[in-house]
């Protein structure tokens, strides 16, 4: 071993070095990246023997700090909401509601009242039909208004967000692979020609004092330094910095429109959509006071409904009969609440609205507020990355001894 180590090279291969560590600067830089990200699930024999990407790795913590950091430097979620166009939200859901009223007070009231309200006369469903529809708008108007005015008690917005994310961890490293390509790309392709730098000082090093030692020495020094100045191009230096003919600044602070369009897109389209707001309202941790919102506003419906019936329909309501009657219109209301929000094409024009004004946003932030939309979710982390890329220049620095030198 020690022979291996300290034996002279032919000089060819020694003209080989800065070549050599060149490719070991790219091949560290890229398997980091990898690792990084991927797998998204633990590939191996739990809890030790595998891997699993750093990322999808601590995607709850990931996202908890995407709330934080990001999320909250763009608004609160009232303005969030109301950058959804409450009063477009509560239109879209009539119209998609208004041609289903019939079939949908059909089957409450033969939930409650069976065949005494298939018996009924038509004059009399027709009045109950026109009650329902009548009071459709102000019962939308009210709940989306009620909705708006106590969001935070209502939405538990970092639920909403970590639930996502971790739920689908491909979506969470787009946010960082899809917003941050031309960075990745630059952290790999620059481990290549820093690496090359270092292996001239290596070869220079070599001359003044021979030794194969210097290949795994020099490897780790290579695939920690690469990664350790590939990353701090990024986002160093903050403010444009210029050095003779050229201007200075961290890569991803100099792409700050790209990013704001590339990520604001993910965010609205996959995040933070209509949808996924009132689903979160009502089946989230707050989701009984969201129901019970929803409940009070309906009441009057019901009352309405019952009215329009007549004195000759009320008198054949036995006792319970009321409480069953709006206990089937409760449950209808939450059966059909998410009908209207499946509709992908006005989930996109929604989504459309609020990303501009998430863009505009992001696009004016000066640059330190701007890195942090995806710095602290890399930063705490950043030394494994730099750590991983030694370990694998010193692994491949002993491979070139047994491969190449020998």
């Amino acid at each position: 071993m020690l022979e291996l180590l300290f034996a002279d090279p032919a000089p060819w291969k020694l003209a080989s070095i800065p070549l050599t560590a060149a490719v070991i600067g790219w091949f560290t830089n890229w398997i980091a990246i990898r690792m990084t990200f991927h797998p998204l699930r633990f590939l191996g024999i739990p809890p030790w023997l595998g891997w699993q990407g750093i990322i999808p790795r601590k995607a709850e913590k990931m996202a908890r700090i995407f709330v934080d950091s990001s999320m909250r430097r763009l608004g609160s979620v009232p303005e969030l909401f109301e950058g959804m166009e409450p009063e477009v939200i509560a239109r879209h859901i009539e119209q998609v509601l208004a041609p289903r009223l019939r079939h949908y007070t059909d089957d409450v009231m033969i939930a409650s009242k069976g065949e005494t309200w298939e018996r009924a006369p038509r004059d009399l469903r027709e009045r109950v039909y026109g009650a329902v529809a009548r009071e459709l708008p102000r019962l939308v108007r009210d709940v989306l208004a009620d909705f708006g005015e106590h969001l935070e008690d209502l939405l538990d917005f970092r639920h909403m967000v970590v639930r996502r994310l971790v739920e689908d961890r491909s979506l969470l490293n787009r946010l960082f692979l899809e917003a941050g390509a031309r960075e990745f790309r630059f952290l790999i392709d620059s481990g290549f020609y820093f690496g090359f730098l270092f292996g001239v000082v290596q070869l220079a090093t070599w001359v003044i004092a021979p030794g194969r030692w210097q290949l795994p020495a020099y490897g780790l020094v290579v695939g920690w330094a690469t990664n350790w100045l590939a990353l701090n191009l990024v986002f160093r230096p903050l403010q444009p910095v210029r050095v003779g003919p050229w201007r200075l600044q961290g890569l991803f602070l100099k792409r700050q429109k790209e990013v704001a369009a590339v990520w604001c897109r993910i965010v609205t389209r996959e995040i933070l959509t209509v949808r996924r707001f009132m689903a979160s309202m009502i089946t989230g941790p707050h989701g009984e006071l969201a129901r019970a919102t929803i409940f009070r506003h309906l009441r009057p419906v019901v009352d309405e409904a019952l009215a329009a019936a007549g004195p000759l329909a009320r008198s054949a309501i036995a006792p319970g009969d009321l409480e069953r009657i709006t206990r089937s219109f409760e449950r209808k209301a939450l059966e059909v609440t998410a009908d209207p929000l499946e509709d992908e094409r006005f989930n996109d024009d929604r989504a459309a609205v609020v990303e501009r004004m998430l863009r505009e946003r992001i696009e004016e932030m000066p640059p330190e507020e701007f890195q942090e939309l995806l710095r602290p979710c890399f930063k705490e982390d950043e030394w494994i990355l730099i750590a991983l890329g030694a370990v694998l220049g010193l692994l491949a620095g002993l491979a070139q001894i047994w491969f190449v030198f020998d």
